[in-house]
C-alpha cells in the first residue's frame, strides 16, 4: 500500500487519495456487532501508532474496521494525533463468505520467519485454524513466557493477514502443543498428512466439510509420529514428485484444498 506523497494538494493528490483503497483495521472487539453509523471509535494505541505514525493516514483518509468475528463497517478517521486515532463508522460492510471447507492445520513449528509464512498465506488461502505443533525432528522448543509471546506473535501475523485480504472472520490460533495430543483431538471426516514419496491425494465424491492438513518440519516426521498418525485415521500422501519447503506445503495444499472442495475458483 503506497503513503500519500505530502505537499500542494493537486489534481494527482486529489485521484490518489479517491482512488486509493481503505485501509482495513482489525479491532478485537464486540462493539461493532452492535454498531451503527455515525458512531465514533477510538482505536487501541497499537492499531493507533500504526495508522498515525507508521502508514501516516490522516484526518479524512477512508478506512475500514473489522472485528475478525464476521463484522465490518466502513469509516473515516476523525482524529489522528499524538494521543488518540478516532474513527467515524460509515456504512457496513456486506463481507465475503468464509469457504465452504473448514480446514485445521497442523503445522510443525520451525524457525525464523518460515512459520510466519505458512500462517500468513494459509489465513490468506482461507485456513480456520491453525495449531503449531512440537514435533521429534522440529528443532525448535518453546517454554514459559517466550511460548506465550511466541503465540501472540502469530496470532499477530494471522490478524495483519486478514487485514490484507479482505477477511472479516480471523482464523483461529491455537497455543502450541504436542503433535500426539494433536492427533488425538482430530474428528475431521477428512484427515490428511503430507509425506514425500506417497501417493497423490484422490478426489472425495462430496464436499468433506472438514478437514485436518499435518505439515511436518523441515527433517519430516519420524516413522513412530507416522504411524501415529495412520492410527487416527490420517490419509498419508505427497503434492507431488518434488520435496517441498515446511512452509510452501501448506500454500500448495490449501490451495489444492481450496479448489476442489472450498471456495477457490
Amino acid at each position: 500500500m503506497s503513503r500519500r506523497v505530502h505537499g500542494g494538494l493537486n489534481d494527482s493528490t486529489n485521484s490518489t487519495k479517491e482512488s486509493r483503497i481503505p485501509m482495513r483495521i482489525y479491532v478485537d472487539t464486540d462493539a461493532l456487532a452492535a454498531a451503527s453509523a455515525g458512531m465514533i471509535f477510538t482505536l487501541p494505541d497499537a492499531q493507533a501508532h500504526h495508522v498515525g505514525r507508521v502508514m501516516r493516514r490522516r484526518v479524512g483518509d477512508a478506512v475500514r474496521l473489522f472485528d475478525g468475528r464476521g463484522h465490518e463497517f466502513e469509516g473515516v478517521l476523525s482524529v489522528v494525533d499524538r494521543k488518540c486515532v478516532s474513527v467515524t463508522l460509515g456504512e457496513p460492510v456486506a463481507v465475503t463468505p468464509e469457504s465452504p471447507l473448514s480446514v485445521h492445520l497442523g503445522q510443525a513449528i520451525s524457525k525464523g520467519d518460515r512459520m510466519d509464512i505458512a500462517i500468513q498465506k494459509s489465513v490468506e488461502l482461507g485456513v480456520t485454524e491453525i495449531t503449531p505443533l512440537y514435533t521429534e525432528r522440529g528443532d525448535v522448543r518453546l517454554k514459559g513466557e517466550r511460548e506465550e509471546r511466541k503465540w501472540q506473535h502469530w496470532l499477530a501475523v494471522a490478524a495483519s493477514a486478514c487485514e490484507q485480504c479482505g477477511r472479516a472472520t480471523l482464523p483461529i490460533i491455537h497455543a502450541p502443543m504436542a503433535l500426539s495430543s494433536w492427533l488425538e483431538q482430530r474428528n475431521e471426516p477428512m484427515k490428511l498428512m503430507l509425506q514425500p514419496g506417497r501417493s497423490a491425494l484422490e478426489d472425495h465424491e462430496h464436499n468433506p466439510g472438514r478437514a485436518a492438513l499435518l505439515i511436518g518440519p523441515e527433517g519430516g516426521f519420524t516413522a513412530d509420529e507416522i504411524d501415529q498418525a495412520a492410527a487416527q485415521h490420517f490419509e498419508i500422501l505427497s503434492l507431488g514428485p518434488r520435496i517441498l519447503r515446511t512452509e510452501t506445503a501448506p500454500i500448495a495444499a490449501m490451495t489444492l484444498l481450496q479448489y476442489r472442495y472450498g471456495d477457490l475458483r
